[in-house]
């Protein structure tokens, strides 16, 4: 697993008025402390956006990055991998690169970088977290977007420890945003893309080399409309956020996500 949960030790009247508790539902926050009940405006810009393959900026908040477009809010995405080993093909890293620089046009997006670092092989190395501050420090961004702690693709978890640490190193205070890709996970921001879901699904049509791998283009459709799950029933799909309040930078992430399991119980 990701984390390992803390081992606190209780005596047995401890944990009788633990299970007391938990049975009548007296110790338990309500579902509006754990999800969002309204949609969020969207955040300061400039975005930067670290998506660990071409691809993911896409499936996990292509209808951000398209609201963005229509609300002429500035953004940038960096690609970390060279996506080497999502498929069989001989020129795969080159057919990938085309496919998120189509996708760059669609998104409207102001630049696009890719660091082709090996596929499944990303580290938050001491280089690669300097290169992340050198980057913020460029663009000096209203937000930062970067993919959610519980992931369960280890480049996914990667880019969130490493864009982690680099905020952490560097004065600069940008809103801090993670965002879910193949997995639900922690959130407390939800936007309304229900606008622009269809231009979403157009945009995943680029990545034809991932999309004959799997089905991702359902499940990812799949996600943003369960992710209405609170939401008025105007609203038919959405895009779930974390973002980090202030206290929380100075924290790590296996202690955030410690602190908000912690919350369900």
């Amino acid at each position: 697993m990701f984390f390992n949960l803390r081992n606190n030790r209780k005596n047995s009247s401890d944990q009788a008025a633990d299970d007391a508790a938990a049975t009548d539902g007296s110790a338990l926050q309500p579902e509006s402390a754990l999800l969002p009940y309204s949609v969020s405006p969207l955040p300061p810009a400039p975005w930067l956006v670290f998506a660990p393959h071409a691809d993911d900026e896409t499936y996990g908040m292509g209808g951000a990055l398209l609201q963005a477009k229509a609300a002429g809010l500035e953004t940038h995405v960096i690609v970390l991998t060279d996506g080497a080993l999502g498929g069989e093909a001989d020129d795969l890293v080159a057919i990938r690169r085309a496919e998120v620089e189509q996708a760059a046009r669609e998104l409207g997006l102001a630049s696009l970088s890719c660091w082709s670092e090996p596929d499944r092989g990303l580290r938050a190395s001491p280089a690669l977290i300097a290169k992340v501050v050198a980057t913020l420090s460029d663009l000096k961004p209203g937000s930062v977007f970067f993919p959610g702690p519980m992931e369960a693709h280890p480049d996914h978890r990667a880019a969130a420890q490493l864009v982690w640490q680099a905020l952490q190193a560097t004065d600069l205070t940008p809103e801090a945003l993670s965002y879910e890709i193949g997995n639900q996970n922690p959130i407390n921001v939800m936007l309304d893309i229900s606008a622009v879901i269809a231009d979403k699904a157009r945009v995943m049509t680029c990545y034809n080399s991932q999309n004959s791998e799997n089905n991702y283009e359902d499940l990812v459709l799949a996600l943003d409309k369960g992710r209405t799950f609170t939401m008025p029933p105007e609203v038919s799909h959405c895009e779930g956020f974390y973002r980090y309040s202030p206290a929380q930078r100075k924290q790590s992430l296996r202690q955030i996500t410690h602190d908000i399991v912690d919350a369900y119980f």
